[in-house]
């Protein structure tokens, strides 16, 4: 599908009112990754506070990082979530300021990208849109965004355990840089010229 034909997409700025669709299409996307972030064992806590850090601007989760695709009815179909690796260590105070407020260990919490790499951290599409290009259309926004900021490489991660998101990135133009692991998960750092 190209979403430029199609009417019954479109894909626009995050707003604070979209946290409650994110933070599900969110945990989707970043599983127990979720848990470390948010410092938090169960679903129903971790949502909160995924929606809870998705509303703060200033953070690694926020609003302002994220766009999404909206359908017909105002729907969220999907989303992305992206920041400057050379603003990771900023984004990252809102969360690790809410696991020292609460006692818990920060060193769960590492940085992905790089200086110099505009880094994709998240991106899902509702399970009643798979397959209708809107993962393809949100990335390419990525990196069209990326570019307008003035970076020059956009980076992302992919599970291992995911050979089917691998492939997709890789028909993208993105190839492996190396590896980091993430909440006991070993993901493939992949990078591509924007």
């Amino acid at each position: 599908m190209d979403m430029n034909d199609n009417a019954k997409f479109r894909i626009r700025p995050a707003e604070p009112a979209d946290a409650y669709p994110v933070s599900l299409l969110m945990y989707e996307a970043i599983g127990d990754i979720a848990h470390t972030i948010a410092g938090t064992t169960d679903l129903p806590d971790t949502l909160a506070a995924l929606e809870e850090l998705f509303r703060q601007p200033g953070c690694r989760l926020s609003f302002s990082n994220a766009i999404v695709c909206e359908d017909q009815e105002g729907g969220i179909a999907g989303f992305a979530l992206g920041y400057a690796g050379d603003d990771a260590e900023a984004l990252d105070e809102p969360l690790l300021r809410r696991l020292r407020e609460q006692g818990l260990p920060t060193d769960g919490l590492v940085p992905e990208a790089r200086p110099g790499e505009y880094y994709l951290d998240s991106l899902a599409v509702s399970g009643a849109y798979r397959g209708a290009g809107i993962g393809t259309t949100l990335i390419e926004a990525f990196e069209r965004r990326a570019a307008e900021l003035g970076w020059r490489k956009a980076m992302l991660v992919v599970d291992r355990a995911n050979p089917k998101a691998r492939a997709l990135y890789e028909r993208l133009g993105y190839r492996e840089d190396g590896s980091v692991e993430l909440s006991g998960h070993l993901y493939d750092r992949m990078i591509k010229p924007v």
